[in-house]
């Protein structure tokens, strides 16, 4: 989550560096649908793997109930899915109101300021990078996951074919894991140079959590 900062004092003819916090305030706004998602999925997560659970325990012992089951968990993946896609659309439009940051950063005289404005440029950047990552995988996740409840609705499914396919599922979550923890470590790494860029320019700011 990216904090936000609220400016103090009078705006009128921006410097560059103020108008970087205008950008940087705007970027805070355009990702609030992001943040909005994170329930809502670590929720969803939970009931699809009790599902899961109830089924795995049932061992085709009643098919019937382990069909209604699977379209339930199939269900709860589409909901997931339309979930992370609002997410990605909010880091989209983050992402877009941030590369309007380029020019003005060149417009920083002050040769430790702009080294500072282009570190958090930067480190902003690789961040949208790891979640273009992260959406991918867990793209890849999704169809994987429906695959499987489809899987589950054959009574001819082998032993093999399960495992086969619960082993993809598993090798594609420690990615999305993995991702999602270098993903937060960036976020903090930007909120932390954001702030210093703010200290170095001079902006009087009152923080918010």
């Amino acid at each position: 989550m990216i904090g936000s900062i609220f400016l103090t004092g009078c705006m009128n003819n921006p410097e560059p560096e103020e108008k970087m916090y205008d950008v940087l305030e705007n970027v805070v706004a355009k990702e609030k649908d992001f943040e909005k998602q994170q329930e809502p999925l670590v929720n969803l997560e939970k009931k699809e793997k009790e599902l899961y659970d109830k089924i795995i325990d049932l061992g085709m012992k009643d098919f019937d109930e382990i069909k209604k089951l699977s379209d339930e968990a199939s269900a709860i993946v589409e909901q997931r899915k339309n979930h992370m896609e609002k997410e990605q659309e909010s880091i989209q439009a983050s992402k877009k109101e941030f590369e309007s940051l380029s020019p003005i950063i060149e417009e920083i005289e002050n040769t430790k300021l702009n080294d500072k404005a282009k570190h958090l440029y930067k480190i902003m950047m690789d961040r949208y990078k790891i979640h273009d990552a992260l959406y991918k995988d867990y793209s890849k996740a999704l169809q994987l996951d429906k695959e499987l409840y489809a899987m589950f609705k054959k009574e001819d499914l082998t032993l093999e074919q399960l495992e086969e396919q619960i082993s993809k599922i598993n090798e594609m979550y420690e990615k999305i894991l993995a991702s999602n923890k270098e993903f937060n470590e960036k976020t903090k790494e930007y909120n932390e140079a954001k702030l210093d860029f703010y200290k170095e320019a001079g902006l009087e700011i009152n923080t918010e959590e």
